[in-house]
Parts: C-alpha cells; structure tokens; sequence
C-alpha cells in the first residue's frame, strides 16, 4: 500500500496591539526551539482543531494574550516556508489589548512598530509581514 505524505497546517497570527507610547504595533515571539529567532506567533494546528481555534490558542500559548480575530489574511504554502518540514500557513491579523508575556516556545516577546523591525525574521515572516504592510498601505 503506498504511504501519502501531505503537509502539515500551521497557523500564524499577525497581534495588532498598541505601545506603551501609544504607537500601533504588532506582537513577535523569540523562538525557544529551532529555527530560532523572532516570528509571529503560531503553530501546528491540533487535531479536530478549527484554524480559527488553533490561532486563539496559539496566541493565547506563547504571548498569554486574549485575542480577537479580525480576518484571515492569505495562506502561504512554499514548501521550503519552514526548515523542519513542508508546512501550509494560514495567516490571521488579530487584535489584542494588555501587555505580552512569553510563554510556551517563547523565551521573549516584545511589541514593535514597524520602523523598528529592521532584522531578520524565522521561517517566511519577512514575507508575510510586507504583504501584510501592503495590505495595510493599501487600506489608508
């Protein structure tokens, strides 16, 4: 019997959240486990988990934020997106209040704005967040 091998869904949320000087910025996890770096928080969805309830729980997990999510952004597939293995994202923007705590496999989490997310990013998150600083753009 031939074995199938597909890829694994994953989520990633885009955390729009304000400042402590009342900037607009979005919430980055440092990674704890490999490939290290900072990334949107996210993860493998469980399962007889919805995307939707994967993205809620992984926020919730690594940055113990209550999010509310505001839309389903795009799907990124690229088989080489992650370095562990063939994963499919899908990405959601959310909206938070309050203040990030890491947790889970974040060893830190921190607030930035975009002029300061000048380094470079784990997985496909540089790509994902310039489509979405477009999409952004696109809405003013």
């Amino acid at each position: 019997m031939q074995k199938y091998r597909n890829p694994l869904p994953t989520v990633d949320i885009i955390i729009e959240i304000e400042t402590e000087g009342g900037r607009q910025g979005i919430v980055l996890i440092n990674r704890k486990n490999p490939p290290y770096g900072w990334a949107l928080p996210g993860g493998f969805v469980d399962y007889g988990e919805s995307l939707e309830q994967a993205a809620v729980r992984e926020a919730k997990e690594e940055t113990s934020l209550d999010i509310r999510l505001e839309c389903q952004m795009h799907t990124y597939s690229d088989p080489k997106r992650d370095p562990r293995k063939h994963t499919i994202s899908t990405v959601y923007i959310a909206r938070a209040k309050g203040h990030p705590v890491a947790r889970d496999d974040a060893k830190e989490v921190k607030i930035f704005a975009k002029d300061e997310l000048n380094f470079p990013l784990a997985f496909d998150h540089a790509k994902i967040l310039v489509d979405y600083f477009e999409r952004k753009a696109g809405e003013e």
